[in-house]
């Protein structure tokens, strides 16, 4: 057994002995927590804490005789090795959607079973289906239980950061106004109440930030609306005195942040309860009161959140101006090191970047760990180099860096890939088909309302043409000093709903990738900005949309096989490198502006 690992070993054999107490075959444990949260805060990281994966996403299925972890190719080389020892299995999915776990569940019950999942950290959607699959089963679902918390004594308690209010000029709305279009909306849809879990809309909704959840500039609450007013039911002593005056003049009230399971229960007879069935759990929506109706439909402010307003896309370009500024400053010391010979890790990589942006004006901290995979660990998406395990950059090969930032006016994601040493022709191969992905997407028009997923086949068409596919989408949303994240756009291969049409004001990722496990991975990544196009037909066939670059740094040149690029394509990068120098030039001085001028040469 890997001594490192037992302590999961163990912990899994002793859920399995609190299972057969219970009368339960499995316990399912998503990565979850009340809010269904990407990142979790550490109370809710029992996936973790039990399998000793660490990976964003996954889902792991206890059974009193085994055990197994799902999860999806971005994971699949991480959690092999985190899981070795452990006697986890892993159960390779094809999508971070798949509900393969439920299949594999259903095979390894016997009718008449019990199988147990905590209903407060499970999403509405995702009960209904596994409840549906078990009793087809015949077996049971048992949503009451909290099992973890007997078997972890060390449990984090609920995090107790303060919380803070995101001001202007860089909250361009105020809050009044934000519910004022809630209710509005509410009132369309005859609901007398609005529920809302989801950390990033309530943070939005409320203009407030905190720090509860690693790199997500949010707090732990749940917020109920209703025509005169709103309650925020968050945790004691988070917000303070003057903070709680001026919500209360906005007619937002605090309340206790276990009582919001309670409120619900207590709705009048007669009242309407809005709800998204995907963002709120079976826990919670279990409390409604009985006689109150529940009507099931996406938050308006998921959309309200997603639609950037001319003064929020403003300050996002200033934040992309410094983000790009702490790039420049980071990569002209990193290559001058490099070149001095210097000993330099990934993790090197990591804390030198941190730093250059933390330097920069209205930065808030980073939006995602960094990613810095050199050769073999650039072939995991979500790697992540520790202290035990971590490369040494040297020879030759390729450097993959995938970063972000919280700016007070914004939120960066950015990914680039550098030569270390002479890259081999197949690496410049790999490279330059990927970046005519990220070419074909970006510089493409298409009608407003088009359903982002549809246009993910134009990054892959490069890759497809040579039998290349990756696993993961091709772009996600992001929010405004929010989390880097955000729906309800997914440029992917998810199936198209009618809440993805693609308007303006959106800010979505195009990062194509290519991946060759245990040699070197490739991905090249821009922040977009959908804006109105003009087109030659000038709106005869209604209104188009096209993709103004934000991110802004330099996409290495010597990776390229010339020979791959087609004229108009080189002309765009040039064009993009002509942008990148001319906005970036004032803001970076010395060595920092000497590499930004050599690295947006023309080609």
């Amino acid at each position: 057994m890997d001594t490192r690992t037992s302590p999961f070993r163990q912990r899994i054999a002793r859920l399995q002995e609190a299972l057969t107490r219970e009368g339960l075959h499995a316990l399912l444990v998503p990565s979850s927590d009340p809010h269904l949260s990407e990142y979790l805060p550490e109370h809710w990281q029992g996936r973790q804490w039990l399998s000793g994966f660490t990976g964003s996403m996954g889902t792991l299925v206890v059974c009193t005789d085994r055990a197994a972890l799902f999860a999806d190719s971005r994971y699949w080389v991480q959690a092999e090795a985190e899981l070795a020892g452990s006697g986890i299995a892993l159960v390779k999915i094809p999508t971070g959607a798949s509900t393969l776990h439920v299949d594999w569940l259903v095979a390894q019950t016997p009718r008449a079973a019990t199988v147990a999942v905590d209903g407060q950290v499970l999403g509405l959607a995702a009960a209904a289906s596994l409840s549906q699959a078990l009793a087809a089963a015949g077996v049971r679902l048992r949503t009451d239980l909290d099992l973890l918390d007997a078997l972890w004594p060390e449990r984090p308690s609920l995090p107790a950061q303060p919380v803070y209010e995101h001001a202007a000029p860089h909250a361009t709305q105020p809050r009044s106004e934000r519910l004022a279009a809630l209710r509005q909306a509410m009132a369309e849809r005859g609901a007398s109440h609005h529920f809302v879990s989801t950390v990033d809309d309530i943070a939005w909704i409320t203009n407030l930030r905190g720090s509860d959840v690693s790199y997500n500039p949010v707090f732990l609450a749940h917020l109920l609306i209703d025509a005169q007013g709103a309650t925020l039911f968050v945790g004691a002593g988070k917000v303070d005195e003057a903070l709680a005056a001026r919500l209360a003049a906005d007619g937002i009230h605090l309340a206790p942040y276990g009582r919001a399971g309670a409120a619900l229960a207590a709705l009048p007879t007669g009242s309407r309860l809005w709800l998204d069935p995907r963002r709120i759990t079976h826990g919670l929506r279990a409390q409604v009161a009985p006689g109150c109706a529940v009507l099931e439909a996406l938050n308006p402010s998921t959309l309200l959140k997603s639609r950037k307003s001319t003064a929020e896309a403003a300050f996002i370009r200033e934040a992309m101006v410094e983000d790009g500024a702490a790039m420049c400053e980071f990569y002209a010391g990193f290559e001058a090191a490099l070149a001095a010979g210097e000993r330099l890790t990934e993790l090197t990589v990591d804390e030198r970047l941190s730093a250059a942006r933390a330097r920069r004006r209205g930065f808030m901290g980073l939006s995602f760990p960094v990613i810095a995979g050199f050769n073999a660990n650039g072939a995991m998406p979500h790697y992540r180099a520790t202290p035990e395990s971590h490369a040494v950059i040297t020879g030759d090969g390729l450097l993959l860096i995938d970063s972000g930032g919280q700016y007070l006016g914004g939120t960066t994601d950015i990914t680039r890939v550098w030569p270390i040493g002479t890259p081999s022709a197949a690496m410049k191969r790999d490279y330059t088909l990927v970046l005519k992905g990220t070419l074909n997407l970006s510089r493409t028009r298409f009608p407003r309302g088009t359903l982002s997923p549809t246009l993910d086949a134009i990054a892959r068409q490069p890759l497809w043409d040579q039998g290349i596919e990756f696993g993961h989408g091709t772009g996600h949303g992001v929010g405004y000093f929010l989390a880097v994240h955000e729906g309800p756009q997914s440029i992917s291969k998810t199936t198209p709903e009618a809440a993805m049409a693609m308007e303006p004001g959106m800010v979505t990722s195009i990062e194509p990738g290519v991946y060759r496990t245990g040699q070197w991975g490739v991905r090249i990544e821009n922040l977009v900005l959908n804006v109105p196009a003009t087109t030659p037909e000038a709106g005869a066939f209604g209104d188009f949309l096209e993709f103004e670059t934000l991110t802004l740094c330099p996409i290495d040149t010597r990776c390229i096989a010339i020979n791959l690029l087609r004229a108009d394509e080189i002309a765009w990068l040039n064009a993009y490198h002509a942008t990148v120098r001319e906005r970036l030039a004032p803001h970076v001085a010395g060595a920092a502006r000497a590499w930004l001028l050599e690295r947006t040469e023309p080609i």
